[in-house]
């Protein structure tokens, strides 16, 4: 595949090293420009430099400020003579399949394209979740008998099923089930979850990997709290936390929340506050674009992290 040169106008969106991993895939090699609007003629100079080396260019916009009149009259020149350029946020959503949310004051007009699934979608959401969960529950009733007997051997002390309350479709709570992978004698609480964490039993940390902890939440999919496939169900003291912290949080309460997701298979667990932000992208991306495909997708690539055992 022949190389493209993606030069990337501004700093408003930073690239994460997810990121630059998955624009390989397109062979793209970026080069930055730092702009503002007091070197607009250093940024003009720097992209006529890349345009005499390079073939093959667009340019994105990523600019936190509004550009100088100069500086369009440069831009529609070289647009004109074959120059594709467009905003951050469709070079995100179109080749990061996720989607783009500001962390200052700015036009969020894409967010408009944010909307809770119709009674078509909703029924065919229902219909996939029932089609799978049924023979699931049915399928992993050995696995669910032999991690309660390993969970009381490891960590006799507390419950096998770990019970907390939940935000679900609308920001309403609701009591979310899976197996306990953490003991009961350190705070569960204290932190992120950690690399190597001290809190996770051994059957807990496979559990973890596999997935298998998550099986219970079958319960909330059956009463129609959750789905097979949406935005983390997130713990309610959290999630109100990051509704504060986070532009646009509550925009993923549109739909319900699901037992694995877009974000989960796409982006690793959470260990701050900018995992969570980065995790909301992809949360945000999936309800934009929601189609049976985009269900499939993340239904076959959950299988895979499961077999792999990488854990999400």
């Amino acid at each position: 595949m022949i190389r493209k040169t993606v030069l990337i106008l501004g700093e408003k969106y930073i690239f994460t090293s997810i990121d630059k991993e998955k624009l390989k895939n397109y062979h793209f090699h970026l080069i930055s420009i730092k702009y503002n609007s007091k070197n607009t003629k250093q940024a003009i100079k720097e992209i006529k430099k890349t345009l005499k080396k390079e073939k093959n260019i667009f340019l994105v916009l990523n600019a936190k400020e509004k550009l100088t009149e100069s500086l369009i009259s440069y831009l529609n020149n070289i647009h004109i003579k074959g120059v594709a350029i467009i905003p951050i946020e469709e070079f995100v959503e179109k080749y990061l399949h996720k989607l783009y949310i500001p962390k200052y004051n700015e036009n969020v007009y894409y967010l408009s394209y944010l909307k809770p699934y119709n009674k078509s979608q909703h029924f065919i959401k229902r219909v996939i979740d029932f089609s799978i969960a049924i023979p699931l529950a049915i399928l992993s009733t050995p696995i669910l008998i032999y991690s309660a007997y390993r969970i009381k051997k490891e960590s006799p002390d507390g419950p096998i099923l770990f019970k907390q309350k939940r935000v679900g479709k609308n920001g309403k709570e609701f009591v979310c089930y899976k197996f306990r992978s953490m003991k009961t004698d350190i705070d569960f609480f204290q932190h992120y979850t950690q690399e190597n964490d001290p809190r996770i039993f051994p059957w807990g940390r496979i559990m973890r990997k596999t997935r298998i902890d998550e099986i219970p939440q079958l319960i909330n999919v059956f009463r129609g709290e959750m789905h097979l496939i949406g935005p983390r169900a997130e713990w309610n003291e959290l999630g109100r936390k990051y509704e504060k912290a986070i532009p646009f949080y509550t925009e993923r309460y549109l739909v319900p929340p699901g037992i694995t997701g877009w974000a989960q298979i796409n982006y690793p667990y959470g260990r701050n506050l900018e995992d969570t932000y980065q995790k909301l992208t992809y949360d945000l991306y999936y309800i934009k674009n929601w189609s049976i495909w985009l269900e499939i997708k993340t239904i076959l690539k959950t299988i895979v992290v499961m077999v792999k055992g990488k854990g999400l």
